[in-house]
């Protein structure tokens, strides 16, 4: 009897997450499929099925900072395979992926043939990378590798609150969006800080932007 598959799929796009969709029953035979358009729906989603096989994660996704999603990811659910899916294709953001834990990166500009390839080797426990890059990556700095270490040890909560400072907004203002107390925020940006090793506000936001990733050049 064939193996059921789970699949998270997270794209903010309904024609790719069809697409995307497309592709993973082509890939696998017996597969539920389950949805997100934004990271808090990812976060969900992965806690509502911590038993998934894979999550499918587009960088570019409302509430995610490049790569500060699936590093966050890794961290909370290490035992779930995440592939990127995305239309920034430069060989350092691969790279740098695969450095942040991803076990794969899936060009958006891939053909549906290739995807279904690529997420039937990650599920046989490959690592998938286009092949025309694959010899021709640089490592990330290991200042780079602490920090991504460092945000995996962040809690759900201290995530979000790291994601709405890098937004800017103040801790009145992320206490009133998490309906919680501002001493909790404060207690939860103490707590970050000595994760991050910084000693401001500024030096998190600073150093979590080193995550971020150009967003792809839409033709228009």
């Amino acid at each position: 009897m064939a193996l059921r598959h789970k699949i998270i799929v997270a794209d903010d796009h309904p024609l790719f997450r069809a697409a995307l969709q497309q592709a993973v029953r082509q890939a696998l035979a017996d597969v539920d499929i389950v949805e997100a358009d934004t990271l808090e729906a990812v976060h969900q989603a992965v806690a509502d099925h911590p038993d998934a096989d894979l999550i499918l994660l587009d960088l570019h996704m409302p509430g995610a900072h490049g790569f500060s999603g699936l590093v966050f990811l890794r961290g909370v659910n290490p035992g779930i395979p995440v592939v990127v899916v995305s239309g920034s294709e430069e060989n350092h953001v691969i790279r740098r992926a695969i450095d942040y834990g991803s076990s794969g990166f899936i060009p958006k500009s891939a053909s549906l043939d290739t995807i279904a390839s690529a997420i039937r080797q990650v599920i046989e426990g490959e690592v998938w990378v286009p092949p025309e890059v694959a010899g021709n990556m640089d490592e990330i700095s290991e200042e780079e590798a602490r920090f991504a270490e460092a945000l995996a040890s962040l809690t759900p909560q201290q995530f979000r609150v790291l994601n709405m400072l890098t937004e800017g907004l103040l801790n009145k203002q992320i206490a009133y969006e998490l309906q919680v107390s501002e001493a909790t925020i404060k207690a939860h940006v103490t707590a970050i800080l000595r994760k991050l090793g910084v000693h401001s506000r500024t030096q998190a936001v600073i150093a979590a932007k080193r995550l971020e990733v150009e967003a792809p050049k839409v033709a228009g």
